[in-house]
């Protein structure tokens, strides 16, 4: 049985997708954990209703301890996926589980990736611009934002009419029908 323990820090829309992902199929595979810095997240209400255990953490025991890692050690989780987690990965996260972190990015890596850039942000971005294209980029977390090695990008046209809320409709789209798809893939790599 593989274990994932994911990420989240707003209303866990691609968690919830992923976790029903897992359920509805004859996998060996399991959400373990549902982890958030968000005390007051949606995605607690989501794992609740799912069944799943959550932990909310706060920025000391991320950043200046093992707290974490010794979590997602005792309950053997075998990767950790990124849903919405808009943190940067500690390096001792990071060295404790080696390409064993995957992160979804609204965009075409490497455009309008870095600090700063998630969501709407990144969709305002890409309107503002013009862009005649985006979608999804689902990679690899190292210790700089969004610069990971790309597993999967999945594209979608940008007309001259769209506005943030339009492109984010399509991005979540991409992510509901490719990132647990993926993730499946990833899984039998590792």
């Amino acid at each position: 049985m593989k274990r994932l323990a994911i990420f989240a820090s707003g209303s866990g829309s691609n968690a919830e997708q992923i976790i029903n992902h897992f359920h509805n199929r004859s996998l060996q595979v399991c959400v373990d954990l549902i982890l958030t810095n968000r005390p007051n997240a949606y995605v607690l209400q989501r794992a609740e209703k799912l069944g799943v255990e959550s932990y909310v953490f706060n920025r000391a025991s991320f950043y200046d301890s093992d707290a974490i890692i010794n979590l997602l050690n005792e309950r053997h989780i075998d990767l950790i996926v990124l849903a919405g987690f808009l943190w940067l990965v500690p390096k001792n996260l990071i060295a404790a589980f080696p390409n064993k972190i995957i992160n979804i990015h609204p965009a075409l890596l490497p455009k309008y990736g870095g600090k700063g850039m998630y969501g709407q942000h990144v969709h305002q971005a890409v309107v503002a611009n013009k862009e005649i294209e985006t979608g999804i980029t689902i990679h690899l977390v190292d210790e700089i934002y969004d610069n990971g090695a790309i597993l999967r990008q999945e594209k979608c046209e940008v007309q001259l009419s769209d506005t943030a809320d339009t492109v984010a409709e399509k991005i979540h789209k991409l992510e509901y029908e490719y990132f647990a798809e993926t993730i499946e893939e990833y899984l039998t790599k590792i």
